[in-house]
């Protein structure tokens, strides 16, 4: 049966992904690791769960003993954390994912990596400006320029054979379930999060700015699909920019206003924060997305719609 693995599978990101994979293919053998043992989802599969320090070199070699059909990369310090803290950040987001890579590469040749990346590896472009995979990156944080590091250390690794690398920039996800994160972009899902649960929060950042959002369900379905692309069909290079949609801010909260009307966006103070503005703003706000519309990646939704999803799952 197929094996996969996990990392970061403790998120919300990872655990939607495991419950995905499984009913995709009831008969799969999930490995899933975090620093903090992940919950196993219901499954008749065989689901093992660990809690691990990827940045423990010893730790990875003994996770990758065994083979798997296809690794999924989702663990690492979120934008606004690798920011705060420049050691932890580059220790997790760049060291870890080497130790993986470079075991992988020696002990199992050959195989599947699923990497997401981020928009952030982007500098700092008019927000009209349309980017693709050949506009050149000017990260603008540190979580940028580590996700741009990953990017090309596995672009190489799959020139050369020794893996079998698929490299995804996420857009950013709204609406995130759970408790806020570190991410610079955590507003995004708090400003409809939190008032739909009746909970004060703020917003960052001017009305005006635009953003490249896409729904976790669609992201979900495009980690499954990038997985069974072949790898003929990437060519060269393996950065696919996934589809998302662009909205600004007000639209957020026009939407919000919309399915929960007035009182919910009395919950949202605005509370400028010029670090966080500096970074979410020099993410483009438009992808060019024909090389994954030629990869067979979904599209997005509408925003409503996306917010009507959310709050049936979670909302009061």
């Amino acid at each position: 049966m197929p094996h996969i693995l996990i990392t970061g599978a403790g998120g919300f990101l990872g655990q939607d992904l495991a419950v995905a994979l499984l009913k995709a293919d009831p008969s799969l053998d999930l490995t899933l690791t975090d620093i903090h043992e992940p919950s196993k989802p219901p499954s008749s599969s065989t689901v093992t769960s660990l809690a691990l320090n990827l940045t423990d070199a010893s730790a990875v070699a003994k996770l990758l003993e065994p083979s798997y059909d296809a690794v999924y990369l989702l663990h690492g310090l979120m934008s606004g954390g690798a920011e705060a803290n420049l050691e932890l950040g580059w220790t997790v987001n760049f060291d870890s994912h080497r130790i993986i890579l470079d075991t992988l590469r020696k002990s199992h040749p050959g195989t599947k990596v699923i990497f997401p990346s981020s928009l952030a590896v982007y500098g700092p472009q008019q927000q009209t400006t349309l980017v693709s995979e050949t506009t050149v990156p000017q990260p603008q944080s540190s979580y940028g320029a580590q996700k741009l590091m990953i990017e090309t250390y596995l672009n190489d690794f799959s020139r050369r054979g020794l893996l079998d690398g698929r490299v995804v920039r996420l857009p950013t996800i709204i609406v995130r379930p759970g408790a806020p994160s570190a991410a610079a972009s955590s507003f995004c899902s708090a400003i409809i999060r939190e008032p739909v649960a009746g909970v004060p929060t703020t917003l960052p950042v001017p009305k005006s700015l635009a953003l490249w959002v896409c729904s976790p369900t669609t992201v979900i379905e495009n980690l499954i699909r990038i997985k069974d692309v072949p790898s003929s069909k990437f060519g060269i290079w393996r950065t696919v920019n996934l589809p998302g949609i662009t909205v600004t801010v007000q639209e957020m909260l026009d939407a919000l206003r919309d399915i929960r009307g007035e009182d919910a966006l009395k919950l949202i103070k605005d509370e400028h924060d010029a670090k966080i503005e500096g970074i979410v703003g020099s993410w483009p706000a438009r992808s060019e997305t024909s090389r994954a519309d030629g990869l067979g990646m979904k599209a997005d939704s509408g925003l409503i719609e996306n917010i009507k999803t959310f709050v049936a799952r979670y909302g009061q």
